[in-house]
């Protein structure tokens, strides 16, 4: 039989980004906050310092910051018509796991979604016609507007310190910066990083086909920075360990460093580690969440009462958290109802990699998470789609990240796999190769969705989340076109040999592509197509919000992250300025 404690305010799910934010602005308006983690606690010191953080073995390779797929992991299949098998070896994408969440070992690619992906319906329907694309694409229109978070983007972003050029404040063009982005209130906080040699030639040849680059936003500071909450963050130091990796000189923007030492201080706030949460309990209407139950360290059930629960896992972990609680009706892809589970996509990436004669030294190994020169040119709406067959795009730009000696070993094509020859290769290749990004969009489908495996459970014996994905044709489409225009600018940076590697069929969890999953609890305004309202309400439940990428109705060009946090203090101001006044489904 459970423990019972005693009720609290709220009980967040997850201590990450989004749960760090939320319980920061929930203890200030004066409310008792349980954290509920389930992996241990971490901290840049000791946990995340030198030499220790480099073993590119431990956290690149094995995977150390992620789930541990021996007690829980996913199942995969490309179609409701196959069998769906566990992940056992996390490879395709990299849930984290621990106090920080996967904003821990993130890359700190910063960017604020176009108002067209908030509208994406409407602004297709507009532009191209209802009939633009087959009944088989479920794409919708979120709910929300850019104006409607820009605030919050701007909130967020001076919380990380983000170190950036505007191209466009409050509708003025402002050259070197992205003049094709939304308009934003004020400036970046922090200057742009430095521009590696490789993005540099990358920038000559875009501007040369007239294309606009600008610098990468990036949470990898330029220089120290001290955020609204009082903390500091230091300069980034290029070392080439990010993504993956804890930062050891505070200059990546984790909960760790830009909020979290200020939550954990206050006396309204109550972190457990070591939680692995059950279920959301409903009371016997199934209308109103009571509280949450987990299991502890020493395996003990435990009820934690809760006047109000916060979800806020990673995306996948927020669409299984509500179909293991009966949350919202599942989706069902032959009928077409219910709505946890549908819309998931992904991100649609690829690559072209430049070789360079000898000459050329590109330096990968002084490289941040984030630090680049892109275009977006080919991002959401920004180019017409009239005649390409397609909807969604793609950034370009020259953003490695990286190029430690076990994971970056880049070769020519027909050389050998193995052997003297291949090493050869290597040594001639490593630093005389740059690779082009193209980070692309996805687009929902009827077919592509997620529900609880009928088979295969975790080690606390509840059912594993099954996921059946495979990329559109649109984002096929997507990817050959953008794929061919990152090459055109590949071969104009004067490379000895240019190697395009366009997004192809099948998707597959044995390669890394993004972390980037999104949707299974979408928001939106119709809740017949959607899970939640558009303050991340469940229409079902009221007093259950669910925060993160799951919330997505789609995916756009960019990486999540900006929009995560702007969704997080949009979420937390409804909550504080209406919720809390009158609990109940908000007005929308």
């Amino acid at each position: 039989m459970a423990t019972r404690l005693p009720e609290t305010d709220v009980v967040l799910l997850g201590v990450g980004l989004v749960g760090s934010i939320l319980g920061r602005e929930l203890t200030k308006a004066g409310l008792k906050v349980v954290g509920l983690e389930r992996g241990e606690p971490r901290y840049t010191v000791p946990d995340f310092q030198g030499p220790a953080m480099h073993d590119e073995l431990r956290y690149s390779v094995r995977k150390s910051l992620m789930v541990d797929t021996t007690k829980e992991t996913y199942t995969f299949r490309n179609a409701s018509s196959e069998t769906a098998l566990p992940i056992r070896r996390i490879q395709g994408f990299l849930p984290g796991t621990g106090l920080g969440g996967s904003a821990v070992h993130w890359n700190g690619q910063t960017w604020r979604f176009h108002d067209a992906d908030f509208r994406m319906r409407s602004h297709a329907n507009e532009r191209y016609g209802r009939e633009f694309l087959g009944l088989e694409y479920q794409f919708q229109d979120w709910g929300v507007t850019y104006a409607d978070l820009e605030p919050y983007y701007d909130r967020f972003e001076y919380l990380l310190g983000v170190s950036g050029k505007a191209g466009n404040l409050g509708g003025k063009k402002i050259p070197g910066g992205n003049v094709l982005e939304e308009p934003r209130s004020r400036d970046y906080p922090t200057p742009p990083q430095k521009e590696p040699y490789g993005s540099a030639l990358f920038r000559k040849a875009a501007e040369g086909l007239g294309y606009h680059p600008f610098p990468q936003p990036s949470s990898n500071l330029s220089r120290p920075y001290t955020n609204p909450e009082g903390q500091t963050l230091q300069t980034c130091m290029f070392c080439g360990y990010c993504e993956r990796y804890g930062c050891e000189h505070f200059a990546k923007s984790s909960p760790q460093t830009v909020i979290l030492p200020v939550l954990l201080k206050d006396r309204n706030f109550t972190l457990r580690t070591h939680c692995q949460v059950q279920r959301v309990n409903l009371d016997s209407s199934g209308k109103q969440a009571t509280g949450v139950t987990y299991i502890d360290a020493k395996g003990q059930e435990i009820e934690q009462p809760a006047k109000l629960v916060i979800v806020g896992l990673f995306a996948l972990n927020n669409v299984r958290m509500l179909l293991l609680s009966k949350i919202g009706e599942p989706y069902d892809p032959a009928s077409g109802r219910g709505v946890v589970g549908r819309n998931y996509s992904y991100q649609t990436t690829s690559g072209v990699n430049v070789f360079f004669d000898e000459k050329v030294n590109i330096n990968p190994f002084m490289r941040s998470g984030a630090c680049g020169t892109v275009i977006a040119d080919f991002v959401s709406d920004n180019f017409d789609h009239a005649k390409l067959g397609f909807l969604g795009g793609a950034y370009i730009g020259e953003v490695m990240s990286h190029g430690r000696p076990i994971e970056f070993h880049p070769v020519p094509p027909g050389t050998p796999a193995w052997g003297s020859e291949w090493k050869k290769a290597v040594v001639r290749s490593y630093n005389h190769t740059s690779v082009l990004n193209i980070h692309g969009s996805s687009i929902t489908t009827r077919a592509n969705y997620l529900d609880l495996d009928p088979t295969y459970r975790d080690a606390w014996g509840q059912p594993l989340l099954r996921m059946t994905f495979e990329f559109p044709e649109n984002d096929v489409k997507m990817s050959a076109f953008c794929t061919d225009r990152a090459t055109d600018i590949a071969k104009a940076m004067g490379g000895r040999q240019v190697v395009p590697s366009p997004r192809k069929r099948p998707y597959t969890t044995t390669q890394y592509q993004s972390t980037h999953n999104t949707g299974g609890t979408v928001m939106g305004e119709d809740r017949s197509t959607s899970v939640l309202n558009r303050f991340c309400q469940s229409w079902d439940v009221p007093n259950v919000f669910v925060i993160g990428a799951s919330n997505f109705p789609q995916n756009a060009s960019y990486n999540p992250t900006d929009t995560v946090g702007a969704l997080a203090y949009w979420a937390a101001d409804a909550i504080v300025k209406q919720y809390l006044k009158s609990p109940g489904p908000l007005a929308t």
